[in-house]
């Protein structure tokens, strides 16, 4: 969705491609349960935004944060947080997440279906380095954050990882 006007009604739907998102370019990709959820508000999104000259230093040129929401919904998260740097990009069907292997029931939150926690390292549409949570499983009981965080990803780049 182009958001390049404050009136709702004058939004753009865009499909994009993997290829016009990684192609020709290194990127990180993290998504996450979902948009105003504790982890992902406090630490996960700000965390990628805030290192986000730390990730150019190593030659990514875009970062994006999916979720299994709508483009209103993950265009709100951002604006709320003040979001600059990162790109958010909505997946609201699951199918990209689904495609993935990363699409996970989260009735016990009531949520329905939502992405598991993973990021990865994409260079030239190719994945370079993949960052999954451990415990995947549909009805999770918690919320691990330990691998996908700004700073592991960072660290990987830094090759401490």
């Amino acid at each position: 969705m182009d958001e390049s006007s404050n009136n709702s009604a004058d939004y753009v739907w865009k499909d994009v491609t993997t290829k016009e998102l990684f192609g020709d370019i290194r990127a990180i990709l993290f998504s996450l349960p979902g948009a105003f959820t504790p982890t992902c508000t406090t630490f996960q999104l700000p965390g990628f935004d805030r290192l986000y000259s730390k990730f150019q230093a190593h030659g990514i040129a875009k970062v994006y944060c999916l979720s299994v929401n709508d483009a209103f919904v993950m265009n709100a998260w951002a604006k709320s947080l003040n979001i600059s740097n990162v790109n958010m990009l909505p997946d609201g069907s699951g199918e990209f997440t689904r495609k993935m292997g990363m699409l996970v029931k989260k009735d016990n939150l009531g949520f329905g279906m939502r992405s598991w926690r993973y990021a990865v390292v994409v260079n030239d549409g190719i994945i370079e380095a993949l960052f999954v949570e451990s415990g995947f499983s549909d009805n999770c009981k918690i919320d691990p954050y330990t691998e996908t965080t700004p700073e592991n990803v960072l660290a990987y780049l830094d090759g401490k990882i």
